[in-house]
């Protein structure tokens, strides 16, 4: 399985997007995202690479599976 890396958070936005995530607020330089159906919004920092923790993190609040996510990477 590949390992995950540190990514922009401009290109985290956009997996998490492409799987029907909708940013509903902007809180200092964190970003909200909340889907239908999931109970906790995924939080999203602006940093320039968001570490792998807090992208396991947000996978784990969006019922994402590391395939799945490594999919939707390579498709944007």
């Amino acid at each position: 399985m590949p390992r995950l890396t540190p990514i922009d958070y401009r290109k985290l936005v956009k997996v998490f997007e492409k799987e029907g995530f909708v940013h509903i607020r902007t809180k200092g330089d964190h970003l909200v995202y909340q889907k239908m159906g999931l109970l906790r919004p995924v939080i999203i920092p602006k940093y320039k690479y968001v570490p792998e923790f807090i992208i396991l993190k947000n996978l784990k609040t969006a019922g994402i599976s590391r395939e799945e996510y490594l999919q939707l990477l390579q498709e944007i």
